[in-house]
């Protein structure tokens, strides 16, 4: 599913060079739950976004399904990010004055799928987070926990292969976290999402297949 060779990212800070990433080999087969950890400044981010196309790689290749990112332009990767990419951030990024459903219906406004089309996948993405009886709440009617959910149901309702989550258990409490790893290892298991995540939960090792640990750039170890 994600193959990256002899991947580096450096970065200019004005005279400066930053070395964000050095040499990263790496392998994720299809349908895997994987975390990347490591502490800050470790390079954790800047990895998600080269396997996620928001970002292109110094050296080195990145494909995802086969497909090699390194040298698509921006447009060509937007396109590919909307068809095969789900996004989880921290923060979830809803927009207040919309409800839960409406929020859940925005990636889909960049498709073709008729309004009632849209209609049943956002029921269908709001189901399978548990939050079909609160469709029509707004974000501030929800628990933190609720609104993470919601932004998971955003970011499956386009069915995509790949799921990347930055820190999504950052702002919840230990059981509202608890709650929402499950949930991802869930959308592996019964919809075979690939999913990568970038974590400092100790508690995510439990959740997924395997970790990596990046420390300064570099690929340090991976568990099992």
């Amino acid at each position: 599913m994600i193959t990256l060779q002899q991947v580096s990212r450096v970065y200019r800070r004005g005279a400066d060079e930053v070395h964000a990433l050095e040499q990263i080999n790496l392998a994720i087969p299809d349908g895997t739950f994987v975390a990347l950890m490591g502490p800050s400044g470790s390079g954790k981010s800047t990895l998600l976004s080269l396997i996620a196309g928001l970002d292109q790689p110094s050296s080195g290749n990145v494909a995802i399904n086969g497909q090699m990112l390194s040298g698509l332009s921006e447009d060509q990767l937007a396109a590919w990010r909307a068809a095969h990419v789900g996004f989880v951030f921290q923060f979830y990024n809803l927009i207040p004055v919309l409800s839960a459903a409406e929020n859940v219906e925005v990636p889909l406004l960049l498709t073709r799928l008729s309004k009632a089309a849209r209609r049943q996948h956002v029921e269908t993405a709001l189901q399978i987070v548990g939050l079909a009886d609160r469709q029509h709440h707004r974000p501030n009617q929800l628990s933190g926990g609720e609104q993470q959910r919601v932004a998971i149901a955003r970011a499956v309702v386009v069915d995509p292969d790949l799921l990347v989550a930055d820190e999504p258990t950052g702002d919840l409490d230990a059981k509202n976290a608890d709650d929402i790893l499950d949930l991802l290892r869930r959308l592996k298991n019964e919809f075979h999402k690939t999913i990568v995540m970038v974590t400092h939960d100790p508690r995510a090792e439990r959740y997924v297949d395997q970790t990596f640990h990046l420390d300064k750039g570099v690929l340090v170890k991976k568990e099992e």
